[in-house]
Order: C-alpha cells, then structure tokens, then sequence
C-alpha cells in the first residue's frame, strides 16, 4: 500500500453498505430523538441547573462526532472488489486457514479493514498484529508475531475468497 492509500480505511462492499445505513440511521433516526430530548430537558426550566439538559447536549455532541466520522470514513474508504482478492497471497479480502506451530489448533480467519474487524466473527483487521503478519504471505508460509504471552507462529494452510 502506497503512503497516499495508508491513511485510508480499507472496506469490503458490505462493509461500505453497513456503515452507509449506519450513517443513515444516526442521522435520521438518533438525531431525531437527541432533539427530542433536548426540547424536552428545555420544558423543565433554568437551564443552568438543569442535568438533563447538559446530559442531553453531551449526547448530541457525541452523535454528531459519529456521524462526522462515519461520513469521513465512507468518503475516504479504499472499497475491495471480492474478484479482486488474490488466493495466492494474504490481502484484505482474503479468508486464510491457519495452524498454530506450537499447539497444532487450526483456525480461519477473514482478513478485513479496521471498520469491520470483529474477533467474534474471526474477522481480523490487517493492521492487528495476526493480520498484519499474515498480509502480503502465501501458502506455506510461516508468519511469526508478537502477543502479550511472547511470539506466537502460524503455518497458512489455505488461502481464499471470502
């Protein structure tokens, strides 16, 4: 990846769709009712002594602040095309098989931008130390990296379109 292409997010289609309703959602859906609440902390009066009031305005600003980032985020996203991902060396997109070399438990992960990364799913970023090592390898391959317990290795046993 060019230095141009580093800072932005990476986004898979679907990625790109759930981060657009999410957008939707917080606009329509989250300002509506912050608004809501502001009118309604308003009604009760003096506004210098008034938590709810504040509290409501605090919710309003984070709201705004997501909506800011999710518009960034989807304006300056590099979309990966799923027939673009390459089954012979670890990208963005890629579903990889591995093996741990010490304990011999397997397991697949799908290499995905930071956006969507979710451990729950085996969805990893590629800039997570496991993603970040398998980026760019084929099969066969042994790809090393540190966790909090020392260094751990993984063999890439397959490699796929997800």
């Amino acid at each position: 990846m060019d230095a141009e292409n580093k800072s932005r997010p990476v986004i898979s289609a679907d990625g790109l769709q759930k981060l657009e309703q999410e957008l939707l959602h917080y606009k329509t859906v989250k300002r509506k009712e912050i608004a809501e609440q502001i009118k309604q902390a308003i009604s009760f009066g003096d506004l210098s002594e008034n938590a709810e009031y504040d509290e409501a305005k605090n919710e309003q600003s984070r709201i705004e602040g997501h909506i800011s980032y999710l518009e960034n985020t989807i304006r300056n996203a590099t979309v990966i095309d799923a027939s673009d991902v390459s089954t012979e060396i670890v990208g963005v997109g890629s579903v990889v098989q591995v093996i741990d070399t010490r304990t011999g438990t397997e397991a697949e992960y799908k290499i995905v931008g930071e956006t969507e990364a979710d451990p729950l799913e085996d969805k990893i970023s590629n800039e997570s130390p496991v993603g970040a090592a398998l980026i760019n390898q084929r099969k066969g391959a042994n790809v090393t990296f540190s966790v909090p317990d020392g260094l751990r290795t993984l063999q890439i046993l397959d490699i796929r379109r997800a």
